[in-house]
């Protein structure tokens, strides 16, 4: 059995695109997942799968099945539980003392980038805003308040060439806590 955690990019943001958590779990029950529980209306849904399909693939599939029902497009990242409990523990920022996780966020990308467009990327400075790239991974540390900062989803989409999500550090330790539990 395969705990898995899909992260959807903007669904139910400013009354567009919207999607009953309801409607998703049966949406996800019906492409064969199972123990499906959803977190915040924003597009977290944790979920078990029987087989070792690739998250890609995984990825796709959801994808496309949003797209048949509601007509819009949704991009879809998959990790395993094991893969954000190694997620946390690379954090660069959440690593030092007494920091402030308010202040933490993690960008989720599709697919690793060009090692060419990641160095272009880090070559960016927008202090006091930080960020670091391991991966298919984008640890940002934000001195300010998120929405305000240039490293949005994007800022990374546009530069790696790559499909990207973003969540506060308080979410994906619940998502690794709720994807423990379960």
């Amino acid at each position: 059995m395969n705990k898995k955690i899909a992260i959807l990019r903007g669904i139910n943001v400013g009354g567009k695109r919207k999607i009953l958590m309801a409607d998703l779990k049966l949406l996800f029950d019906n492409l064969g997942f199972f123990n499906i529980e959803t977190y915040i209306q924003s597009g977290n849904v944790i979920f078990n799968s029987i087989n070792d399909t690739p998250n890609i693939e995984i990825s796709d599939m959801i994808k496309n099945a949003i797209l048949d029902k509601y007509e819009f497009d949704v991009p879809v990242i998959v990790r395993t539980s094991d893969e954000i409990e190694r997620i946390i523990m690379k954090n660069p920022f959440y690593q030092k003392k007494e920091m402030d996780i308010e202040r933490l966020h993690l960008t989720f990308l599709k697919e690793e980038p060009t090692t060419e467009n990641r160095l272009k990327t880090e070559l960016n400075n927008y202090e006091p805003d930080r960020f670091s790239i391991k991966e298919k991974d984008i640890y940002i540390f934000c001195a300010g308040q998120y929405h305000k900062s240039k490293l949005t989803n994007r800022f990374f989409e546009t530069k790696l060439k790559v499909s990207a999500t973003t969540r506060n550090w308080k979410t994906v330790l619940k998502l690794l806590e709720l994807s423990k539990t379960r």
